[in-house]
């Protein structure tokens, strides 16, 4: 196994580590947009969530109670004929 003079050893290194560092930061920027995108669908979640109770409780209010329809007179039964 022939070895490398050190300047390559170390500048492809250096490149290796650069690159990981990159994809790193980027991953990490990715993860924070993420959760940043997150944070903003609960909140708008639980926003339209008041909102539809709050609709649902304004229009329970107004509703009037509705009165019992009044009863029917009863007819009288017929006995069957035969």
């Amino acid at each position: 196994m022939s070895q490398q003079p050190p300047s390559r050893l170390s500048a492809a290194r250096r490149n290796a580590e650069m690159l990981l560092n990159k994809a790193q930061k980027r991953e990490a920027s990715f993860k924070q947009e993420q959760a940043l995108e997150h944070e903003a669908l609960a909140q708008k979640t639980a926003r339209l969530r008041e909102l539809r109770l709050a609709k649902e409780a304004e229009a329970a209010k107004l509703k009037a109670p509705a009165a019992p329809p009044a009863p029917r007179p009863l007819k009288p039964r017929r006995s069957k004929q035969t």
